[in-house]
C-alpha cells in the first residue's frame, strides 16, 4: 500500500506544482482540505477552468512579503 501511495503523492505533488506554482514544500505543508479547496476554486459554476491569467494575478496578490 505504501508503494501505490507515494506514486500518487508525487503524482499530485508534481501536479500542484504545474498548476498552482506550489513549490514540493507549499504542498506538503498543505492538508488535503486545503489542496481541495483549491482546485475547486478554480472551476467556474458553468464548469468552465479558470484560465492562466487569473491564476498568476491570484498567485501574485497572495505572495507573502
Amino acid at each position: 500500500m505504501s508503494g501505490t501511495f507515494g506514486k500518487v503523492a508525487a503524482r499530485l505533488s508534481g501536479q500542484a506544482a504545474l498548476l498552482l506554482g506550489w513549490s514540493p514544500n507549499r504542498f506538503w505543508s498543505a492538508t488535503p482540505e486545503e489542496l481541495a479547496t483549491v482546485l475547486a476554486a478554480m472551476r467556474t459554476p458553468d464548469g468552465e477552468g479558470v484560465d492562466r491569467g487569473t491564476i498568476d494575478r491570484l498567485m501574485e496578490q497572495d505572495r507573502d512579503g
